[in-house]
């Protein structure tokens, strides 16, 4: 059999089973980073990440993972690590009768592109989290459209205990859509929004969603919870260097970590924390400019990290106006 994890109905169709059974699946949050937009892998016009049972072959299941990655990629993984274990009992296989237990992985890889065109199973993964990209200031869509949804959902609360809770909880995801915007929070607004019924995979979800493509099954909100990783982990493991081609430009590095955090930087602070912690080195060449000046080319300095823990940091963000 192929080796790895596959998404193909007829690989995936299971012997019958008892109604207690358990199926293992993995699935991977793949992320990419092409013209300052972070991409993750999809399959099925975007609603499914890459997904399948578990190929007992594979001594781990990250050997697994690895696999199958750099089999549909053509690149190997860079950083690879285990987001978290699925295990819901509304999580059923396809047969109806056994329970799925789901294991997401996070890997970072460079995306192929294919003819001089991008693959149309990579995607921005601001498609499925819009309110996510406060990179050109607040997101509108806050304080238009999921603001005043949940103070709908609030009010509808009934109890005074329960409009506070849930009150303080658009509080702390959401803010007022204009400040005090914690970047990390990513699944637990989508979590919220899903309780609220404003995404169309909630089980009752209202007739007017907030923006955003849904996925099938969770598969959203084990994205959400990729994102989140791997925001939180920007801040103190370089793991960003595994998205870069193997020279850049210190503005395309701080361009990357953008678009990651979903938030502006501020310019100054962002290379002296690169120049502080010795992450990058000038490769003596230069950018071939038509116009301005050529702007000098680094390289990732690997045996910095493999030497000593990189001294964790917060990110220099640029605070909203």
């Amino acid at each position: 059999g192929r080796a790895g994890f596959v998404h193909n109905a007829a690989d995936m169709t299971p012997p019958a089973a008892p109604s207690d059974a358990v199926a293992i699946e993995l699935n991977a949050v793949l992320v990419a980073l092409t013209a300052n937009q972070p991409l993750v892998l999809t399959l099925e016009d975007g609603t499914l990440l890459p997904s399948g049972p578990f190929a007992t072959e594979h001594p781990t299941l990250q050997s697994g993972v690895r696999a199958w990655v750099e089999r549909q990629t053509n690149h190997p993984l860079g950083y690879v690590e285990q987001l978290y274990t699925f295990a819901d009992r509304d999580r059923p296989a396809s047969d109806g009768r056994r329970r799925v237990v789901s294991i997401s992985y996070l890997g970072l890889t460079r995306e192929r592109l294919s003819a001089g065109a991008r693959d149309p199973e990579w995607r921005s993964w601001y498609r499925y989290f819009p309110w996510e990209d406060w990179r050109a200031g607040p997101s509108p869509l806050i304080a238009r459209t999921i603001l005043p949804k949940l103070a709908k959902w609030v009010e509808a609360g009934g109890e005074a205990a329960i409009r506070r809770e849930r009150q303080q909880r658009v509080e702390v995801n959401f803010g007022d859509g204009a400040e005090s915007w914690n970047e990390d929070l990513v699944l637990q607004r989508y979590e919220l929004l899903y309780e609220a019924d404003l995404v169309p995979e909630a089980r009752h979800p209202a007739g007017d969603p907030v923006p955003g493509m849904p996925m099938r099954h969770d598969h959203r909100r084990i994205l959400a919870t990729g994102i989140a990783r791997l925001r939180a982990k920007i801040k103190y493991r370089p793991v960003f260097f595994e998205l870069m081609p193997p020279e850049f430009t210190l503005l395309q590095l701080q361009r990357a970590v953008e678009a990651l955090a979903g938030r502006p930087m501020h310019k100054q602070n962002f290379r002296r924390l690169i120049d502080a912690q010795g992450l990058v080195e000038p490769t003596g060449a230069s950018t071939a400019e038509a116009r301005g000046r050529p702007a000098k080319l680094f390289r990732f300095r690997r045996e910095v990290v493999l030497e000593r823990a990189v001294l964790g940091s917060k990110l220099p963000l640029s605070r909203p106006i």
